[in-house]
């Protein structure tokens, strides 16, 4: 049986989703960069926050804050059906792409917020893809250094002093 999905109004929640059968599909550069197009045209569609991100080979990770009145599961219901109806067609396969529905929890406090920002900068790095996390470009990290924010919003200042290596360093 499906739990109902806790959604609170302006809260900012950890969402991930896993490919399915944990195939490695999202392994491919490419692949990544069509999950990170579609998450730019997300944007473009509805009104939330990125406050971090990170593709892996069969996951991802989000930490996203709806607007009032958005709705997390319409923003990744679409999120996901529009990144499964491209990828199969870039592939020319069908079926399912992910493994399910996508798991989310809200992030209720600082600490909270904290520790799951951290973890998804590091996730690259524990699965042994880089040895620097800011080397990973399919992630928040690595976009905020650029001061690319297109997908992820700037950071605030007192989370770059938890987060100094996500300060822009463009000219």
């Amino acid at each position: 049986m499906r739990h109902r999905r806790i959604l609170q109004d302006g809260a900012c929640y950890h969402v991930t989703a896993q490919v399915n059968k944990k195939d490695m599909i999202l392994d491919i550069c490419s692949t990544k960069e069509l999950f990170i197009e579609v998450l730019k045209r997300a944007k473009a569609k509805y009104k939330f926050r990125v406050e971090n991100f990170t593709v892996m080979g069969n996951h991802y990770h989000l930490m996203i804050q709806p607007k009032n009145g958005i709705s997390l599961s319409a923003i990744m219901r679409w999120i996901m059906s529009v990144f499964a109806m491209a990828y199969n067609r870039r592939t020319n396969s069908c079926g399912h792409v992910w493994n399910g529905r996508f798991f989310s929890r809200i992030v209720e406090n600082l600490d909270q917020f904290l520790k799951i920002f951290g973890y998804i900068d590091e996730n690259p790095v524990m699965a042994q893809l880089v040895e620097n996390k800011t080397d990973w470009r399919f992630g928040g990290i690595w976009h905020h250094r650029r001061g690319l924010h297109s997908i992820v919003d700037e950071s605030p200042e007192f989370i770059l002093r938890f987060f100094p290596e996500h300060r822009c360093f463009c000219p």
